[in-house]
């Protein structure tokens, strides 16, 4: 999803564009901005500029996961929480038991995105690799977890 919003994707920019109107700010794992964060001034400045609406959990230097309400503002458990012990041997898991699309190699950070968010219910993930992130869904068996190729 960040490289489809960095090359300004109409599908990709029209659902980020949605996303700024819901409580929960979109998600961006550090594994996942590691991935495709390079020194490359045209990418730096647009990856710059979708973060602003984002939040990557526990970094110190960004915005809460949750918009302040009228009440206040809320705290997201699961973005305020890292990922335990139990977490990590459920990746581990994923990661063996993941029936994968053809050509693939098993990938820590898109099962580590699975996890995120089945931890968080009622999630949305947006991915070039919808494929990928479904084996894992399928190995972790969230109930209300979603996957819509961009």
């Amino acid at each position: 999803m960040l490289i489809a919003l960095a090359d300004r994707k109409a599908k990709a920019v029209a659902l980020h564009e949605g996303l700024r109107t819901v409580p929960h700010r979109a998600l961006v794992l550090g594994p996942v901005l590691a991935q495709v964060w390079r020194p490359q001034p045209a990418l730096m400045h647009a990856l710059s500029g979708v973060l602003k609406d984002c939040t990557v959990p526990q970094a110190r230097t960004f915005e809460p996961s949750l918009r302040e309400t009228k009440a206040g503002r809320p705290e997201c458990l699961a973005c305020a929480t890292g990922p335990d012990l139990a977490d990590w041997r459920r990746i581990g898991t994923a990661l063996g038991r993941a029936v994968l699309p053809a050509k693939k190699r098993p990938d820590a950070v898109h099962a580590w995105v699975a996890l995120a968010a089945a931890r968080h219910g009622s999630a949305v993930v947006f991915t070039t690799d919808p494929g990928d992130i479904d084996a894992y869904l399928t190995v972790l068996a969230p109930t209300d977890v979603h996957v819509v190729a961009v």
